[in-house]
């Protein structure tokens, strides 16, 4: 078994439940943890024996585009898509975070974090 992370994926996207927030958007980061039988990439040396980290940021900036009121449910599309489209994926983990939510205070992010395990 092996992981592959993507970390740290910076997007501007407009979710949330305030009317400023669809106008106006956010700074988003977003975590990425993939678990997957990585043995024959390993030997093999070949991109269609892995799990190629381009089709998982790509699934991560489309559906972080598609707007959502909450980053619970952009989080959730983001795996059910890794899951259903990359089948050497076994489980995975993401962490979505908005940078300086708008919820009165000095806070630097709000971070949802999400599993999902191929049944």
């Amino acid at each position: 078994m092996g992981i592959i992370k993507l970390e740290n994926v910076r997007l501007y996207g407009f979710h949330g439940c305030l009317k400023e927030e669809e106008m106006i958007g956010s700074d988003y980061r977003v975590d990425l943890e993939v678990h997957a039988d990585l043995s024959k990439a390993s030997v093999s040396d070949q991109l269609q024996d892995t799990v190629d980290y381009v089709h998982l940021q790509r699934i991560i900036r489309e559906e972080m585009a598609r707007r959502t009121k909450l980053i619970e449910t952009v989080a959730k599309r983001i795996l059910d898509r890794v899951l259903e489209e990359l089948p050497p994926v076994d489980s995975c983990n993401i962490c979505v975070s908005k940078i300086n939510p708008p919820i009165g205070g000095d806070v630097q992010q709000v971070t949802v974090c999400l599993e999902s395990i191929r049944e």
